[in-house]
């Protein structure tokens, strides 16, 4: 028997190059882009082991919880690390950036997640990136929730390591991520002794063997699936136009956010401001007294595809997230979710107006 996904033509590596270099299209790049065979936190942890040491000092900046990750593997890596934590229901600041960059003038490094899905913000990367670059430290961000959901510049930011995931707004697998890398971002991977070698953390591996050498022999054979998978979402954000994606994210995100202030009941958004709140999901802070987990279980028994779900860890007994990203970025879903809240929360014996939701909801779409 035949399959149309396992009977397939080798991906060759001319094949491969195509969709790095569309890859790179989508980021308006023109620094070196990898694209890694594996989820992001894979390109993510070989940023970091490869440009920290013992000596570095990096400035981590903690929004949510993959930035307490990345100090996680910073020390690890023998670097000494200044934490920069703010408040969850709020984004970091140029200005806090600053203030770190003058206690800690030897920091060479930074650490920053673009938007955080976990919690809802996401963080000023163009004015903070101008503090960056006018200190001379190399910049890593992690945009795997934002990129495809608001705009994303890593050459006009000055961000060195640029990394991204498919699996949120860009509607594709989460098997396969992308890096893209800056000619300083090499120099400090290649001065580093500690840095990963024939390993698969290994950004010089990609470097040496298949961008020096012409992008024309792999170093592994391909995650194929995943691959034409990427391909496919990117091919569709450029039928969509990435103007027209992004514009129905942030539509999305100020129609979730409106519709829950209308919805009554104790719901609240958890980002304070709307300005720090991330286009790919809207976090809400449960009412006084209901467990969130509790919440959404009863508003997903309703309707189970629904894109809900309790925050991670501490947070689940008090946050709810939408995750309104990629072909769930529309009216219809944002509208099904918080009816589903609406009808858990009337259940609870809350007072809820799912019809003044409603027509928050088709306002902000109008």
């Amino acid at each position: 028997m035949t399959h149309p996904f396992l009977d397939l033509t080798p991906l060759s590596a001319a094949h491969f190059a195509s969709i790095e270099d569309r890859v790179a299209r989508l980021l308006d790049t023109e620094q070196d882009v990898v694209i890694m065979q594996g989820e992001a936190l894979l390109p993510l942890e070989g940023c970091i082991r490869g440009a920290a040491r013992p000596g570095t000092t990096a400035l981590n900046v903690i929004t949510g919880p993959y930035g307490q990750t990345f100090g996680d593997w910073l020390r690890d890596c023998g670097a000494t690390v200044v934490d920069l934590a703010v408040p969850f229901h709020t984004a970091v600041t140029a200005a806090q950036v600053e203030e770190a960059f003058a206690a800690h003038p030897e920091i060479d490094f930074v650490s920053l997640v673009h938007a955080e899905a976990a919690t809802g913000n996401t963080n000023p990367v163009s004015e903070i990136g101008e503090v960056v670059r006018a200190h001379g430290a190399l910049f890593m961000l992690d945009a795997v929730a934002s990129v495809a959901a608001e705009p994303l510049l890593p050459d006009a930011w000055g961000v060195d390591l640029c990394v991204i995931g498919a699996q949120k707004a860009m509607g594709g697998p989460a098997g396969v991520s992308a890096v893209s890398v800056s000619e300083r971002a090499w120099q400090r991977l290649a001065a580093n002794p500690r840095a990963p070698r024939r390993s698969y953390l290994s950004l010089l591996d990609w470097k040496e063997r298949w961008i020096d050498g012409g992008r024309k022999a792999l170093l592994h054979a391909p995650a194929q699936l995943e691959m034409l998978a990427l391909e496919a979402c990117v091919e569709r954000i450029e039928a969509e136009g990435p103007d027209a994606l992004m514009g129905r994210h942030a539509t999305a995100a100020a129609a979730t956010r409106a519709g829950a202030v209308a919805l009554g009941g104790g719901l609240e958004p958890y980002v304070y401001e709307a300005s720090d709140a991330a286009p790919v999901a809207t976090t809400l802070r449960a009412p006084r007294g209901v467990d969130a987990s509790e919440l959404v279980a009863r508003a997903l028994a309703a309707d189970p595809v629904l894109p809900l779900v309790a925050g991670g860890g501490s947070l689940a007994k008090e946050m709810v997230r939408v995750n309104h990203y990629g072909p769930d970025a529309t009216r219809g879903v944002v509208h099904a979710s918080l009816a589903a809240l609406g009808a858990a929360m009337g259940e609870s014996g809350l007072a809820v107006d799912l019809e003044a939701a409603r027509r928050a909801v088709t306002s902000a779409w109008s």
